[in-house]
């Protein structure tokens, strides 16, 4: 499954402020509140925090993957959001993030979670994307950024 196809203006943000990251993930889950796949809102959300708190998704140059297998959703949802200013994620790296794809899933779709999770992780490897993905003043930009990346990665 591609990326760019669970990705939309509305689950796309740039410049989102958050003090910590608590906050970082509450506004990136904030972004598929209303998606129809969302069951139970809290339960989603309790469910990406309890996976926070297991190990850090901060996955470093930048970047956080907060990520969760529940039965509050139905299919698969994502959401990426750049952020103002560097949050501290915890990351392996110990670097701050300004990147974030939040995904969550059903507890019988590891697979494709799995595969999901490791596209975002080379699409990110690159620098260059990095720096794109961070330059973008829109959602419709990032949005474009991320399909035009998606592209060169098929």
């Amino acid at each position: 499954m591609e990326l760019s196809k669970l990705l939309d203006t509305t689950n796309v943000a740039v410049g989102i402020d958050a003090s910590d990251k608590h906050a970082l993930i509450d506004a990136v889950v904030d972004l598929v509140a209303d998606k129809e796949a969302v069951l139970d809102l809290d339960a989603m959300r309790q469910a990406v925090h309890d996976r926070e708190k297991t190990m850090s998704t901060g996955v470093g140059k930048g970047l956080g993957l907060p990520h969760a297998k529940t039965s509050a959703v139905k299919g698969i949802l994502a959401a990426l959001a750049v952020t103002r200013n560097p949050v501290e994620f915890e990351a392996i790296d110990n670097e701050p993030v300004r990147i974030v794809f939040l995904l969550v899933g059903r507890q019988d779709a590891k697979s494709q979670h799995v595969r999901i999770l490791s596209r975002i992780s080379r699409m990110m490897n690159q620098k260059d994307t990095r720096e794109r993905v961070l330059s973008a003043s829109s959602a419709k930009e990032l949005l474009s950024i991320i399909h035009d990346v998606e592209t060169q990665l098929n």
